[in-house]
């Protein structure tokens, strides 16, 4: 099991337990891209937000995350205004 949290700053906090970092990863791209859609924000301010801060933390969950939770260790990453963390649950 893997624990997962995500922050956008002054905006939004959430979490999701599961057992899967490719299952966590399209949770935390789904919930945080809803987050923005509804932000109010133009289409092309969500398409930069997207592409500069959440695609980078999602690439680097499923590539540096899922080694670093497959070692039983934690992961973390932060792009701007955004910051997730996943670690080993208990």
């Amino acid at each position: 099991m893997i624990k997962l949290s995500w922050a956008l700053i002054a905006q939004h906090v959430d979490d999701w337990t599961g057992d899967d970092t490719a299952e966590g990863a399209a949770v935390l791209e789904a919930r945080v891209g809803a987050v923005v859609d509804a932000s109010g924000m133009k289409p092309e301010t969500i398409q930069h937000w997207r592409t500069t801060f959440l695609a980078p933390v999602i690439e680097s969950l499923r590539t540096e995350g899922t080694a670093a939770l497959a070692r039983g260790e934690s992961w973390s990453k932060a792009a701007g205004p955004f910051l997730a963390c996943a670690s080993p649950a208990s």
